[in-house]
């Protein structure tokens, strides 16, 4: 198992922080962000003062500040790291589409 020294508070915590600072890079006030993204001005403002907020919220903030493909390639498999781990992954890739 990995040793992380963050926990998930302290990443959502750090997020907020960072959600934080590009509006106001913007010099978009709380109300203009919220009306921007649908997320209500109450829910923006406990994600920026907690850290916590529906992933759905934070996604639609995300959005309205042109950073959604940051959020979409959270996740993503490491890429492989020779040719043998690509043809695995391949492999693996075409069983799931077959019946």
């Amino acid at each position: 198992m990995e040793f992380l020294l963050n926990t998930p508070e302290d990443i959502a915590w750090d997020l907020a922080l960072k959600l934080k600072e590009l509006r106001l890079l913007k010099k978009w006030k709380r109300s203009t962000l919220a009306q921007r993204s649908g997320v209500t001005e109450a829910s923006l403002r406990r994600f920026e003062q907690t850290g916590k907020i529906s992933l759905n919220h934070f996604l639609k903030l995300v959005h309205a500040l042109g950073r959604l493909n940051d959020a979409a390639s959270l996740l993503n498999p490491p890429k492989a790291g020779s040719l043998n781990e690509l043809r695995q992954k391949e492999k693996k890739t075409s069983k799931r589409g077959s019946i």
